[in-house]
């Protein structure tokens, strides 16, 4: 019945929460948690330990055995992937277009920047948490360099974009899920443990100004302060 709304441009209604798995020590997982948040639709978090992702039935139903993962009962979609999962959940229940923009060209350069996060930001700023904190070996000075560099750029290439169009957000004057995506993993430079330092929210307000004021913007959300909260709570429940 789902597929059949859609097909014919109804909403679906989410009568029935969603669940999110999720791990407070991964920023995608929190990704979704704010797209769904900003929607207002009910979801559920089953926060999992990282040994529980690698075994069954977690692993049978999402074989990349890692979250975020959801479950829609509304539809009876299972999905994994925090991209898909965002643009599933943009399609299915944003008939109104809050998040999204439809003509182009912002319909596809927000399609451009969300795929910037995942294969620019998520990477570099993930591999630098590694190497800082899970890695076997220590005092990798030229990985911990190479990784902080890559996060400069990245900064860098959103404020050459903030410059240039002058605007308070990545498409123009309204947020859309391209700034939202990018959120939880500034956490990490943003909030303990911080994995460019304790002093590098100075560094990046004074060397990425316009960048530093779009993240401020982001964070002052409702739908930022309430999903940090939650990632906060679950951070001190030790999974």
């Amino acid at each position: 019945m789902a597929s059949i709304k859609q097909a014919v441009g109804l909403a679906v209604k989410p009568e029935k929460p969603i669940k999110l798995y999720s791990h407070p020590g991964g920023p995608n997982p929190w990704k979704v948690a704010i797209i769904l948040t900003e929607l207002g639709i009910p979801y559920n978090s089953e926060v999992m330990d990282f040994a529980q992702l690698k075994q069954e039935p977690f692993e049978s139903q999402f074989p990349n055995g890692r979250v975020p993962a959801i479950e829609d009962p509304n539809t009876g979609i299972k999905l994994w992937e925090s991209g898909a999962i965002i643009e599933y959940l943009l399609e299915t229940y944003d008939t109104s277009n809050d998040l999204s923009y439809t003509s182009s060209p912002e319909k596809f350069e927000q399609k451009q920047w969300l795929h910037f996060q995942m294969s620019g930001q998520g990477p570099y700023f993930g591999q630098r948490a590694w190497f800082l904190f899970y890695h076997p070996e220590k005092n990798l000075t030229s990985c911990l360099d190479r990784y902080g560099n890559e996060i400069r750029r990245v900064l860098g290439v959103i404020e050459r974009h903030l410059t240039k169009t002058n605007k308070p957000y990545l498409l123009g004057d309204r947020v859309s899920y391209a700034d939202l995506a990018f959120v939880p993993w500034h956490w990490l430079l943003l909030y303990k443990p911080q994995i460019m330092g304790e002093d590098f929210p100075k560094e990046w307000e004074k060397e990425f100004p316009k960048t530093w004021a779009w993240t401020q913007g982001l964070e002052a959300r409702p739908s930022v302060k309430k999903v940090r909260e939650e990632r906060v709570e679950a951070m001190s429940k030790g999974h």
